[in-house]
């Protein structure tokens, strides 16, 4: 496994994240594919002895149980010291006018709950899972640098928004000298290219960690455009991203399998490649429902495209639909 900073902090990352939104109880929450703690541990287990130190989760995902399963299954594998551990706020945890946002009550709230249900003292990089339009970008950023002052959160990142929005985020920490975001997780993959034309160079220029959500655009990188999965059956939010791009998006999906068969090598490893050869980009988060998933994530760390190759991938895109800000 290679490693490197995020962004601009001194902290080492694996090059890869395990996004570990697949494990959690399916009777819990919004996805009936989860994996409850049983079933998870073999591929945690499998990200861990590959070297991969950086894992990914939120509080919303599985109703708490993800981070439940993650918190004491990393307890039994790696070391704190050794572990950079993230997690994300924003979404419903609870019924209510209180039970989700960014308000100054909701972040000092659900800190302590994400704390309690991973099972430690402290989060690495504590992240807003989206922007929460109700609550001021002061209240938020005061809110985020006090959990960091108290000892509770280490870094603080942000996810999916518009490039203005994130630039007003940092300028507000940085006028009133509180902790700004060292990283964005955002959507970027060969069929969602749109943040390169702001967020990405914003990122550049700041300095800000890229750690990409859904990099194989929820597995229809992975396989031959007609190919369908359980997820892919069931996963609403799926059919949303790609839906009006069907046409556009099936010719990038062919041209990667041509550069995969021409390497000799699977499909998700020429898309995550890509990805990776992306300056910006500190460590694109890889989800796995079977350990042998982890693979050709781990081949691909090794995999470097050749700027032919990228330019290849690269020509049939289309401009997309903003996505995945809500």
């Amino acid at each position: 496994m290679d490693y490197g900073k995020l962004g601009s902090t001194g902290v080492d990352v694996s090059r890869l994240c395990l996004g570990c939104m697949t494990f959690g109880l399916p009777d819990r929450g919004n996805h009936s594919w989860t994996l409850d703690k049983d079933a998870s541990r073999p591929i945690i287990r499998k990200a861990v002895e590959a070297g991969i130190n950086f894992f990914d989760t939120a509080n919303v995902y599985s109703d708490g149980t993800s981070e439940e399963i993650v918190g004491a299954l990393l307890k039994e594998m790696i070391p704190r010291d050794e572990l950079v551990l993230a997690t994300k706020v924003c979404g419903e945890m609870r019924p209510g006018p209180n039970g989700k946002g960014l308000s100054r009550k909701a972040i000092l709230h659900e800190v302590d709950a994400s704390l309690k249900r991973l099972g430690t003292d402290y989060i690495d990089l504590y992240q807003i899972h989206r922007l929460d339009h109700g609550t001021p970008i002061p209240e938020i950023m005061e809110a985020l640098h006090d959990v960091v002052k108290a000892g509770k959160v280490r870094y603080i990142g942000a996810s999916s928004m518009f490039a203005w929005q994130f630039a007003e985020t940092l300028h507000v920490a940085e006028a009133n000298g509180w902790t700004k975001f060292v990283s964005m997780q955002n959507y970027v993959n060969l069929l969602y290219r749109e943040e390169e034309r702001e967020m990405l160079p914003l990122c550049k220029a700041k300095g800000i960690g890229v750690i990409p959500w859904s990099p194989l655009a929820r597995g229809r990188l992975t396989r031959p455009w007609d190919a369908t999965t359980k997820r892919g059956e069931t996963d609403n939010f799926t059919r949303v991203l790609v839906e009006k791009t069907e046409a556009a998006d099936r010719r990038v999906v062919e041209r990667v399998g041509e550069v995969a068969a021409s390497r000799g090598v699977p499909m998700a490893q020429v898309a995550l490649a890509w990805v990776m050869a992306k300056s910006e980009v500190s460590a694109p988060i890889v989800g796995a429902s079977k350990s042998e998933q982890l693979d050709d994530a781990i081949a691909a760390v090794s995999l470097t495209l050749s700027a032919e190759e990228i330019g290849r991938l690269e020509e049939p895109y289309v401009p997309h639909a903003v996505v995945g800000f809500s």
